[in-house]
């Protein structure tokens, strides 16, 4: 699974139970390819800047007032004036992205492409999906009763989480009385399996779900469980058994991973869901997703891509902080693999990647490096993602390695720093981060600016 940053769990994990347990099926909806149409301009858009409340909440506007932010022509919605005119060629739009000004196009018959490609309005066409011949299909596990639950010592309030929020000071934080509370967290994931269900996330605050991934689904909890463990790492919320960086944010969770394939349109659909986490009026928003290689390989990803703005997804990320966001992204999990860098979109201006350590502090042999490849920093921090506590789809409390956990774990005590300095801008709060790196004098690509005490950077904050 190279996509979803998570390189090892216990073998009753449910990407191992599909891999033996399922043959395989028809991908849903029979055979068709989708394409990304860029388009020139926004021309006959009914939206206007000075009505910004027609397409974003008064929470997302309030976001941008308060750190002054101004509104800039990547906020207005496309133009359904070209919309509905690729529409009425017989062919499906079935997502779209603003900020990029790009439409995903569902097509059955190729011979059509030249009649699209040819409109005025249209300036590029790539395919980023084909349909495959056979998938194995995702289905949930069965929650089981976690045995071990009782024989937990409760000696501390974190329980099996307290190494990785003491690694990055954040006690005093929570002691202080910032928790999250607040805080709006969107999750882009691949799926949050069983989290309706898992006694252990009761205490959770999730304001709702949404899926990206076409087909849609209503139901992103009967998908993987990836994005169950990366929200335990924040908002686990279990006195003296497991308790997350963020225990009392409130969590939007998003599905953009297609577990069954490995597709370029998958950065296209992370997209979407950072566009809709914005305009819902998301404070941080956490990915511990990542690309380089796909099923069609003429569409890998070179080195030389890797500047921040080259990629679908990285564009898209080094967007997030100016719309007053920040976003916390895996480093990827690729260093002891031929690629050894940091995956897209972890090479994204303005965002917080974060690297894997060991509960000891050394980094994680398998933590992806940088830097990227216009020469800055990368990864920006690290954290704990060696033997990281979670709770996975099956409800029980394990232990899983990867950056994919690192990042949550980081999140969350974002969340936190930002609740305790609300006038800061989301690169103020970044740049506090980084600056309370144990590296922060000396970064460099394997711990970026290293460790980050937060009960620093917020005391750093607090003179500013």
């Amino acid at each position: 699974m190279k996509k979803i940053l998570l390189i090892l769990l216990l073998a009753s994990t449910s990407f191992s139970l599909n891999a033996q347990g399922n043959k395989k099926t028809a991908y849903p909806g029979g055979k068709y390819a989708i394409y990304r149409v860029t388009l020139k301009d926004k021309n006959g858009t009914t939206f206007s800047l000075q009505q910004p409340e027609k397409f974003l909440s008064a929470k997302a506007l309030e976001r941008r007032k308060r750190q002054n932010m101004p509104l800039d022509s990547t906020d207005l919605p496309l133009s359904q004036k070209y919309i509905n005119k690729i529409n009425k060629l017989g062919v499906s739009v079935i997502g779209k992205s603003k900020w990029n000004n790009t439409l995903l196009v569902k097509i059955s018959d190729t011979a059509i492409l030249p009649q699209i490609s040819q409109l005025p309005f249209v300036r590029q066409m790539v395919r980023v999906f084909e349909t495959p011949d056979s998938v194995i299909p995702e289905k949930p596990d069965m929650i089981k009763t976690d045995s071990m639950a009782a024989l937990y010592k409760r000696v501390n309030q974190y329980g099996k989480g307290l190494s990785q929020i003491k690694m990055l000071n954040g006690i005093k934080l929570h002691d202080a009385g910032f928790k999250g509370d607040g805080m709006l967290i969107a999750i882009i994931d691949g799926g949050f399996m069983n989290v309706d269900k898992i006694d252990y996330f009761k205490n959770v605050k999730i304001i709702g779900t949404r899926d990206f991934v076409y087909p849609y689904t209503d139901d992103v909890y009967r998908l993987g469980d990836h994005g169950t463990m990366v929200l335990s790492d924040m908002g686990a919320n279990m006195d003296s058994l497991f308790v997350g960086t963020a225990p009392h944010a409130s969590y939007l969770l998003l599905r953009s991973e297609d577990g069954r394939t490995e597709a370029l349109v998958e950065e296209d659909y992370w997209a979407q869901a950072v566009e809709y986490a914005d305009s819902i009026g998301v404070d941080i928003i956490n990915s511990s997703l990542g690309y380089t290689k796909f099923d069609d390989q003429e569409t890998n990803h070179a080195y030389r891509e890797q500047d921040g703005k080259t990629a679908i997804n990285s564009r898209t990320a080094s967007m997030i902080a100016s719309k007053g966001m920040i976003l916390v992204n895996s480093a990827g999990n690729e260093g002891l693999k031929t690629w050894k860098r940091i995956n897209f979109p972890a090479d994204a201006r303005d965002i917080i990647a974060v690297a894997a350590l060991s509960s000891d502090s050394v980094n994680a042999r398998f933590s992806s490096v940088g830097p990227s490849f216009d020469g800055r920093v990368k990864p920006d921090v690290a954290a704990q993602g060696n033997m990281s506590t979670v709770i996975d789809g099956t409800g029980v409390i394990t232990t899983a390695n990867g950056t994919s956990f690192a990042a949550p774990i980081t999140c969350g005590m974002v969340a936190c720093l930002w609740q305790a300095l609300p006038q800061k801008t989301s690169y103020e709060i970044m740049n506090l981060i980084r600056q309370a790196g144990h590296h922060a004098a000396y970064p460099d690509n394997i711990y970026g600016y290293g460790i980050p005490d937060f009960w620093k950077a917020y005391q750093e904050g607090l003179k500013k």
